[in-house]
């Protein structure tokens, strides 16, 4: 029968291929018609947040919308930390979900509307003349602002009959921001200038210029100018020359490579925010440093910014190129020793306190780790050790969902998007104890879904260290911080994965032999590592020192 949940159903497939949730008695016409009807594909998760963490990072993997769906009520309140994390990280996604009736609220419905718009996502509501129309209308909406969009099934009108479902067009989405006006013509010609005329140019390119594809035309901008090249966490990888890259900037990047952009006379920052964090809290640049900001943000985002253009990222980009036509390249980046500037200290194997020197581990991860992976990562302390010592190829294989929000407990069910997104690559989970633990549901959907082609990471040091860290040092109370120690490589195996702890470094090489295997004849692979609490990631150090 074509009802109101096969019109959304059938529509919503015409635009994605993917759809993660748990069912309930809100959406279960819904998935019967998704299931019955399209070719996408459902993949059950075992928390309703973890829908929207999946659907999240499957956009953040491959570019594409994606979707989830959970019932109402309790089924939607669940979702809400990861949805404000996904609208604060600018990620399109539709959220399907039940509603109250359309004759007004039962005693335990709640406002979803409000809720929704209170964390910025906006809502509609579909009815029996309007269902394939306003999920059309839902889509274009999270596709334009880049921002998640629920869309709600009243309980009343779910199995209504509404005919055949009608075609609808398809979603109208923006051009790229183009450069316009006299004044960004003539920002865009001061920033050829000074790059041109610099000694020292440096080029910082955000998570914004890799959704604009700006990685060729930077790359361009770099060789013209002789520049070096630095990122955000979010846009490790985007520059086509990785030996003239000097990693991650802010807390993420080592001491060598933060000297060096201090020498910078002129800096290009490209599609990022510049958060207080790439920013090492206003001394990433020297005080002399021109710096100009490219956007699509209304205006510049950190005072320090002398020139702002608003505009997309690549087409700023290749006006910037043709007016350095015939510029000389400035030779710096020739001129220094980028490998002893990355280097980061590899740590002391065993920490003074007998458990696992972090450091050490990461390093030696960065050797054994498949070279295909994908790194989905819960936000805690420990995103120091995976951000400073694990490369990855490109912006898309990084994914770090909840750093937005100032989130945890968001990690285990990145996996199955990430996985979902890239059936090709191995997919590496980076969580803390802590995290690890308030999304334990989704462990088992981790261990389901990725199977051989996942690996998970738990840094377990038996507290919450960012607050040990920060507020411990302060003389609060300790007790709240800590955590008992959990057996996750046990849970693990009990959940059909293959579960290792590891306490000295030589126990990684378990995954000599796990990669030695054919990815269909091996399970899902935890990492349970046993690591000391009182080795400090240096971007926690920059923290405690600004929060003082």
């Amino acid at each position: 029968m074509p009802t109101v949940s096969a019109h959304v159903a059938v529509t919503l497939a015409a635009h994605v291929d993917h759809v993660f949730g748990v069912m309930g008695n809100g959406n279960a016409y819904f998935l019967d018609a998704l299931t019955r009807q399209t070719g996408a594909r459902f993949t059950a998760v075992r928390h309703e947040a973890g829908a929207v963490v999946a659907a999240d990072a499957f956009h953040r993997a491959s570019g594409r919308l994606a979707a989830a769906t959970t019932t109402y009520g309790a089924g939607f309140t669940n979702t809400l930390t990861a949805l404000a994390e996904a609208v604060q990280a600018h990620v399109p996604l539709v959220l399907v979900v039940g509603d109250e009736p359309t004759s007004g609220p039962r005693p335990w419905d709640v406002d979803q509307i409000a809720m929704a718009s209170a964390v910025g996502a906006r809502t509609y509501t579909v009815g029996r003349a309007d269902a394939a129309a306003t999920t059309v209308i839902a889509v274009e909406h999270a596709l334009t602002y880049r921002v998640p969009t629920v869309l709600a099934i009243p309980y009343d009108v779910a199995t209504l009959d509404t005919g055949p479902v009608p075609e609808t067009p398809a979603p109208r989405l923006p051009a790229p921001l183009a450069v316009r006006g006299a004044f960004a013509d003539g920002v865009v010609r001061e920033i050829a200038a000074a790059l041109a005329n610099a000694r020292r140019p440096l080029l910082l390119a955000g998570r914004g210029a890799w959704v604009a594809g700006a990685g060729e035309a930077l790359g361009a901008v770099a060789d013209a100018t002789g520049a070096l090249t630095v990122t955000t966490a979010l846009g490790r990888g985007i520059f086509p020359r990785p030996e003239f890259d000097l990693g991650v900037a802010g807390g993420f990047g080592t001491e060598g490579a933060m000297a060096l952009v201090r020498e910078a006379d002129v800096a290009v920052v490209v599609g990022a925010s510049l958060n207080q964090f790439t920013m090492r809290f206003g001394d990433l640049f020297a005080p002399g440093c021109r710096v100009f900001q490219v956007d699509v943000a209304p205006a510049a985002t950190h005072p320090h910014v002398g020139g702002y253009v608003r505009g997309d990222a690549t087409v700023v980009a290749e006006a910037v190129l043709k007016e350095l036509d015939g510029a000389t390249p400035s030779g710096w980046r020739e001129s220094v020793d980028l490998s002893t500037a990355r280097r980061h200290e590899p740590g002391d194997g065993i920490a003074a306190d007998g458990r696992l020197d972090p450091r050490s581990a990461a390093a030696r991860l960065a050797e054994l780790l498949p070279e295909d992976r994908v790194a989905v990562s819960d936000g805690g302390h420990f995103l120091g050790w995976s951000n400073m010592y694990w490369p990855v190829a490109s912006p898309d294989r990084m994914v770090m969902v909840g750093t937005a929000f100032q989130a945890i407990g968001l990690g285990f069910p990145s996996v199955l998007g990430a996985t979902l997104a890239r059936p090709e690559a191995t997919v590496v989970l980076t969580t803390g104890d802590g995290g690890g633990l308030m999304a334990l549901s989704d462990l088992e959907s981790a261990v389901r879904v990725a199977g051989g082609r996942g690996i998970a990471v738990v840094w377990n040091d038996g507290a919450y260290s960012a607050e040990m860290h920060l507020y411990g040092r302060k003389g609060l109370a300790q007790e709240p911080m800590l955590i008992p120690d959990v057996d996750f490589a046990g849970v693990a195996t009990a959940l059909g994965a293959q579960g290792v702890a590891v306490r000295t470094v030589e126990d990684l090489e378990v995954l000599t032999a796990w990669r030695a295997r054919p990815a269909d004849e091996r399970p899902f692979l935890l990492l349970d590592l046993r690591v000391s609490g009182s080795v400090v990631a240096p971007f926690w150090e920059e923290i405690s020192q600004a929060s003082g």
